[in-house]
């Protein structure tokens, strides 16, 4: 009986969480060396590869508005510089939207793009992107723990 009574609230979707059940926070990845603090606000520091999405809770798989993201990769050259360095927030329903240049690999590594995040009640998240060859646009959220 007990089984039935779970098994009806699991198809009504009554056990199944929040609406995004789908949200898992993202998995960290390292800062590496070339992070540098107070780059400039912008949405855009070159062209080719444009990444968005919505910056989310995990509690709930809430929007967090506001959120300070920072973004950093390599030039096409395949150097870090000031001009690859973007800080902006996410609008009012937590979205974001980057472009850049694709970044190329360099010894040892893939093409990827760094990324902090830090939100008010939230742990900072540190990770990174990793474009495929060719890919233009990655859609992606990000989900920040809540302290």
């Amino acid at each position: 009986m007990i089984a039935r009574a779970l098994v009806a609230l699991a198809v009504l979707g009554l056990l199944a969480g929040p609406a995004h059940a789908q949200c898992a926070a993202t998995r960290p990845d390292a800062l590496g060396p070339f992070y540098k603090a107070n780059a400039p606000e912008r949405a855009s520091t070159g062209q080719g590869l444009a990444l968005g999405g919505v910056v989310r809770s995990l509690k709930g798989c809430a929007p967090l508005p506001g959120a300070r993201i920072e973004w950093w990769s390599v030039n096409p050259s395949g150097e870090y510089d000031d001009a690859h360095r973007a800080t902006q927030r996410a609008d009012r329903e937590g979205r974001y939207r980057y472009e850049t240049d694709p970044p190329r690999p360099y010894v040892g590594r893939p093409p990827h793009v760094h990324v902090r995040i830090t939100a008010p009640g939230h742990r900072t998240l540190v990770t990174q992107i990793y474009p495929k060859t060719g890919q233009r646009s990655i859609e992606t959220d990000f989900v920040l723990t809540a302290e």
